[in-house]
């Protein structure tokens, strides 16, 4: 019988080698405790969680601790004390600590003090608070949850011109920085749109009344009324209005939304003002506030959405490798708050100010076409 020819060496040793690799390979993973992980997201929090503004702080942290709550997002928290020293000290924490972006910073001083160290590190922000527009100072990614400093301007002056065409209205202001820019911000916005007041003024504010001021309104002819001022001088010009017998619909901006004076605020007051962070959540994300015992105020969805924003920018960089800051420009985020979009700027693509009517108790949105 002939004998059966021998396989090749390289043939026998190939189920070998293979065997081996398996063997190798097992050992490797028994040593590790089971499959490799990818690394954990690092999240630097930046809030002041010490001093006068403590209690925003510890709103942030909370907001971001929840929204992090899974195994592989490790945040780092640091106190930025609202100084530039602090934002310095900050910066250098979520430097060493190598994060890959930051939320949080309510303060310009902190922020623009951190900036120059996070641009060198290469690690943008989110921040929930700031006004100003640091990107520009910088040069460098800053995304803005907050609205800009001119965004209750430029609302207030879209929104109410479009209600008002066809009003005989006036604009009046307290004198105040901040009574005169809105008030003229409105006043030009309108003049543009082909609209003139039938009535200007600055009105002397914190008076017992102003029978005086709702008088020549009176005798203008003015039927609407958009006041650079505070809640009480608005609430007293309504009532001196109804006194001596003229209607008058009174508007103003988001100063309305602060504490009632002795004078009631009168039903059908307009206010541009942000809506309430809580009313635009979901309900999950209350939910999972209020498992916690954590009330959705202040800061504390602002710091959800932006850490929710941040992991979900993260987590695609890391599956297509484009810049971090890239991704934050060119996509819109679903969040705890609604979708968010940012622009060019860094801003939110949408002013975030409504319209509202005060219903004799509360305010409620308005929708304006």
């Amino acid at each position: 019988m002939p004998a059966m020819p021998l396989p090749a060496l390289g043939e026998t040793l190939k189920p070998m080698r293979i065997a081996g690799f398996v063997i190798g390979a097992l050992f490797a993973l028994a040593l590790a405790g089971g499959p490799a992980r990818a690394e954990a997201m690092r999240i630097g929090v930046a809030a002041p969680l010490s001093g006068p503004s403590q209690l925003l702080g510890e709103q942030i942290r909370n907001g971001a601790l929840e929204a992090a709550s899974a195994p592989d997002i490790t945040l780092e928290v640091a106190d930025d004390t609202c100084t530039g020293e602090g934002g310095v000290n900050a910066a250098q924490r979520f430097v060493d600590a190598k994060v890959q972006i930051v939320v949080g910073f309510l303060c310009t001083e902190s922020i623009e003090a951190a900036l120059p160290i996070l641009k060198q590190a290469n690690i943008p922000v989110i921040t929930v608070g700031v006004r100003t527009d640091s990107r520009e100072k910088t040069g460098w990614p800053v995304f803005r949850l907050g609205p800009r400093a001119d965004s209750e301007r430029e609302a207030a002056g879209r929104l109410l011109t479009r209600l008002w065409r066809d009003e005989l209205f006036a604009v009046i202001d307290d004198g105040t920085i901040y009574g005169r820019e809105l008030a003229e911000s409105f006043r030009t916005v309108a003049e543009q749109s082909g609209l003139k007041p039938v009535f200007t003024d600055t009105f002397r504010p914190q008076l017992d009344n102003q029978i005086g001021l709702v008088g020549r309104l009176r005798k203008a002819e003015a039927t609407h009324v958009f006041v650079g001022g505070d809640r009480d001088d608005i609430a007293i010009m309504a009532r001196d209005a109804k006194k001596i017998g003229t209607d008058i619909i009174f508007a103003g901006g988001e100063n309305l939304r602060s504490a009632p004076g002795d004078v009631p605020l009168a039903q059908g007051t307009l206010m541009v003002a942000l809506s309430e962070w809580s009313d635009m959540a979901t309900p999950a994300a209350i939910s999972k506030l209020g498992a916690k015992g954590i009330v959705p105020e202040g800061y504390v969805l602002p710091a959800y959405a932006a850490t929710e924003i941040a992991i979900a920018a993260v987590t695609e960089t890391t599956d297509t490798r484009k810049p971090l800051a890239e991704t934050l420009d060119s996509r819109e985020f679903s969040t705890s708050i609604g979708p968010v979009r940012f622009n060019d700027k860094g801003d939110l693509s949408a002013n975030p100010y409504r319209l509202f009517r005060f219903d004799g108790s509360r305010f409620l949105p308005l929708d304006v076409q």
